[in-house]
């Protein structure tokens, strides 16, 4: 070999060279099945799109603590100065996404991404009552509606004037689990106050906090003292499950994704259904957000553009896990089979979702709504 080929041939294996590639961080709060979800089907598919580029996903455990170890892990960074941070992409709780805004930790990216235009929810510009339009993009929405029976509850109350009544009609045969064991109790004890208390409720979502509220919800809390007399308490998320799957109670709250899982592995019966009461319940999505120093912001865009388009969504967050889409779910409509639509889609429309698919309070009125449960009707 002449020494001219020799040198472009060595010139072209440092161009086609593998260590010119990235390796893309993905650090994610939440259960393992998160981390699952990433390394073994959003990483492959984004790898096959981007050759040469590799994506590592890391989980920081699940609940809100998952998402605090990432909070302090970029305020570590930002204090040591670094010009780069270690991550490229996060995956974090509702109520982490406002102080990561406010604390300037977060790149403004939604606007760049094709899929941006897709959101419809508006959790994805307010979260917890801080602007963070442009900074996040949602993974997924959890909702929590009541499931029941149909055999025991042919005509289901719609709303939570009508599921009061019915519960004195039918004492026992409501079952939550107040404030403990799970947040679907708690959602509805949040919806509760949305209906009941003298507070506007736009005001509890969004702001501004005004520790005068507190003061109008006593009737609130009075009558959900009385309908609590009329419930079944249950263990938590699961137990309320359990016992509409042994037919104990006929009404009570549930997480969506939870309630189509137990179905689809038997352990709830298939004809039971769900209703989201008027005027709503609370749910909480997972933002996804690209650090302000990220190392790779360019591959960090693409990765999340491929998380949030349709087709992704339909396979990955709708069928895997039986999660709401964080896009416009008519978007995604066209790339599921009609099964999977009329499971999820049915009993709790994409119109039903965009009405009555309320955020959590804001924290502090969260906090004050907690208290005042555990003073007024706990005991």
């Amino acid at each position: 070999m002449n020494k001219l080929l020799l040198n472009s041939t060595v010139a072209l294996a440092i161009l086609a060279s593998p260590a010119a590639a990235a390796e893309l961080t993905v650090i994610t709060a939440g259960d393992q099945n998160m981390v699952d979800y990433i390394n073994d089907y959003l990483a492959p598919l984004f790898e096959q799109q981007n050759p040469g580029n590799t994506v590592r996903a890391v989980g920081t455990g699940p609940g809100d603590a998952g998402s605090q170890k990432i909070l302090e892990r970029f305020d570590a960074q930002a204090k040591a100065d670094a010009a780069t941070w270690d991550t490229d992409v996060a995956i974090v709780h509702e109520k982490f996404a406002g102080p990561m805004v406010q604390a300037g930790y977060l790149e403004a990216y939604r606007d760049k991404i094709a899929t941006g235009k897709l959101v419809t929810r508006a959790n994805a510009d307010n979260a917890l009552g801080t602007d963070v339009k442009g900074y996040v993009m949602p993974m997924f929405n959890s909702q929590t509606a009541v499931a029941y029976n149909p055999a025991l509850v042919p005509n289901p109350p719609k709303s939570y004037a009508e599921i009061a009544e019915w519960a004195k009609a039918h004492p026992g045969q409501f079952g939550y689990n107040g404030i403990k064991g799970g947040a679907s109790g708690v959602s509805f004890v949040m919806g509760w106050v949305y209906a009941f208390s003298g507070s506007d409720a736009q005001k509890l979502m969004y702001g501004p906090f005004d520790k005068a509220e507190e003061a109008k919800w006593d009737d609130a809390f009075a009558g959900l003292k009385e309908f609590t007399k009329s419930a079944t308490l249950t263990p938590g998320n699961a137990g309320t499950l359990d016992l509409l799957s042994r037919g104990e109670i006929a009404l009570g709250p549930v997480w969506v994704d939870m309630f189509y899982s137990w179905q689809a592995d038997g352990r709830l019966p298939p004809e039971l259904k769900l209703v989201l009461p008027a005027p709503g319940m609370p749910g909480q999505p997972m933002h996804y957000v690209i650090p302000a120093k990220a190392p790779n912001k360019d591959l960090a865009e693409k990765f999340v553009e491929l998380a949030t388009s349709p087709k992704v969504q339909a396979e990955g967050i709708v069928k895997k896990f039986n999660w709401y889409p964080g896009i416009d779910a008519d978007e995604v409509k066209a790339e599921l089979d009609d099964a999977t639509w009329n499971k999820l889609f049915v009993d709790i429309t994409p119109a039903d979702l965009a009405e009555k698919g309320k955020p959590f309070p804001l924290a502090p009125y969260n906090t004050a709504i907690l208290e005042a449960y555990e003073a007024k009707v706990a005991n």
